[in-house]
């Protein structure tokens, strides 16, 4: 038996049975794809002389009719694949069959991760190992310009040069457990509360004594921090707010700048690269297309190295970055991040520690932020605690349209990484202010219909951020306040959260919990789907 299938995320083209997969050519050739042809337009127009008529919105459709327009002039389907190959600009991961030969996939790869998984006396092809985790263990992961011919019991890899070649075979040990809800309602839930644990994970065997341990990011890693002067960061959506996080870290522990830059704008920029820059990606999945892309343009540049945070060992980001380090959060399934989002700080606080001990500085303070991570997941786990609070707060916010976050400094990411989470699975329109830019515009927006959800740790600005919150209240704004125990402020008909204590290099950390809890209640009561929200995916492959 040989099927395809493709659970379709649209670029062109509205998400409709038209347009959905599989596309075919002529009731022979049948194709899954995913990526973007970025030339599709010319070879439509190209397709259409040649007597081929389209039905669909998408670029994918093509591909069918490239391929059959191949195979009718004699060529095999893994010929006419890569005849087609040389058409095709862009990226994808594309699976065909030809039903009259009903024996063999023919997959191929440019820039969009694709894998074969082997079972016994079955073979498969996906995008992830967690598509197919239930049915296989063992995958070989296929390099750029790839192309595979698969049978039910054998496959056959033939690089760009149309030569045979030979992967790897990787063997990944996925529980039931991991992909299972259990007794969760919703995947992010469950994530939500696997926090102390996934945190723990990324943690143990990091640290010594009171210190990070060397070359925890690879052979080599602490030699090469030594002569970092320089940082840049590229990521995307919750992972770039965890750069902007890490942005405060390195410059008081490690006494590094550090530029950020969306991965989707760096490209744009012709960024000038100082001499020893460290370039750090930063991915859940590790197969996030605009992060790729950067890291590709990037080693075009003269940078020191590159290096990579990010839960999949086995990704694209993992295997093309000199150096990296694995959160080992677990599989997050919900498209949503929680845990991925809280190890990466972890993990970039692991860094920033190694880059200030490579170059010799900050002891007492790198053996004082050793502790605090050693006590971060006891820490989170009291901040998972605040439940009951955010039950109590969320039709309080599910009824209304819109909602302000506001946090200063090093709470700003966070504040925007609240804002971020509500829009995404309630589809409440939330942004974040840092707290002194109110009155620069957004106070105009206060009033009894305009929630307002603040973050006060003790810090030196903590005057400053009441002062702030004053102003809110004062135009018959509803505050919610997530805040250190030794913050006292009246918030009226709101509500004063008062945070577990813990070091302050922890704190944008724990409080990201509560924010990531009062999202999820919310989108309960709203009724969205959760795990899925509408025109979002996972891993943006795309």
């Amino acid at each position: 038996k040989l099927g395809i299938a493709h659970t379709r995320w649209a670029t062109h083209g509205e998400p409709s049975e038209v347009n959905a997969h599989p596309h075919k050519s002529q009731d022979s050739v049948y194709i899954v794809h995913n990526g973007i042809i970025e030339n599709y337009v010319e070879l439509r127009e190209d397709l259409k002389k040649d007597g081929y008529e389209f039905i669909s919105q998408t670029d994918s459709e093509l591909i069918a009719h490239l391929l059959n327009l191949y195979i009718n002039q004699g060529q095999s389907m893994i010929e006419a694949m890569y005849s087609a190959k040389e058409k095709l600009e862009g990226a994808y991961a594309i699976a065909a069959i030809d039903i009259k030969d009903n024996t063999n996939l023919v997959i191929a790869r440019n820039k969009s991760p694709l894998l074969i998984g082997i079972g016994t006396d079955e073979m498969f092809a996906a995008s992830d190992p967690l598509a197919i985790a239930q049915q296989t263990n063992d995958f070989i992961f296929l390099e750029d310009g790839d192309v595979a011919e698969i049978s039910a019991n054998s496959y056959k890899i033939f690089d760009e040069s149309k030569k045979e070649a030979k992967r790897e075979i990787t063997h990944i040990d996925i529980s039931a457990q991991a992909t299972s809800k259990g007794d969760y309602r919703h995947y992010m839930e469950k994530e939500i509360y696997e926090q102390p644990e996934a945190v723990s994970k990324t943690i143990d065997g990091r640290i010594g004594g009171e210190d990070v341990l060397d070359n925890i990011f690879g052979l080599g890693s602490t030699e090469l921090f030594s002569k970092v002067k320089r940082i840049q960061i590229v990521a995307c959506g919750t992972s770039l707010h965890a750069g902007r996080v890490a942005a405060n870290w390195f410059s008081s522990i490690a006494e590094l700048p550090c530029q950020i830059d969306y991965a989707s704008e760096y490209r744009y920029r012709n960024p000038h690269v100082d001499e020893n820059s460290l370039l750090i990606t930063i991915s859940q999945s590790g197969e996030t297309a605009d992060t790729l892309a950067a890291l590709n343009y990037a080693k075009e540049k003269d940078y020191l190295s590159t290096l990579t945070i990010c839960n999949v060992p086995t990704s694209s980001l993992a295997r093309e970055s000199d150096f990296s380090l694995f959160t080992n959060a677990g599989p997050e399934i919900g498209v949503a991040s929680t845990k991925a989002f809280t190890t990466q700080l972890a993990g970039l606080m692991l860094l920033a520690l190694s880059l200030a001990k490579s170059r010799g500085l900050n002891p007492k303070l790198r053996g004082r932020i050793v502790q605090a991570l050693r006590l971060l997941p006891e820490t989170i786990a009291e901040a998972l605690n605040s439940k009951d609070q955010m039950i109590e707060i969320a039709p309080n916010i599910a009824n209304k349209n819109n909602a302000l976050f506001l946090g200063r400094g090093i709470f700003y990411p966070i504040a925007k990484e609240g804002a971020l989470k509500l829009k995404e699975i309630s589809y409440i329109h939330a942004e974040a202010y840092p707290a002194g830019e109110l009155k620069h515009g957004p106070l105009a927006l206060i009033d009894e219909n305009m929630p307002v959800i603040a973050l006060a740790p003790e810090s030196e600005i903590a005057e400053k951020l009441i002062s702030n919150l004053e102003e809110v209240k004062a135009r018959g704004g509803t505050l919610y306040v997530c805040a250190d125990p030794s913050v006292n402020m009246d918030v009226k008909s709101g509500k004063l959260i008062h945070m577990p204590k813990c070091d302050f290099f922890m704190t944008p950390i724990v409080y990201n919990i509560p924010l990531q809890i009062l999202s999820y209640e919310v989108a309960l009561l709203r009724g969205t789907d959760i795990d899925q929200p509408r025109n979002l995916a996972k891993s943006v492959t795309v």
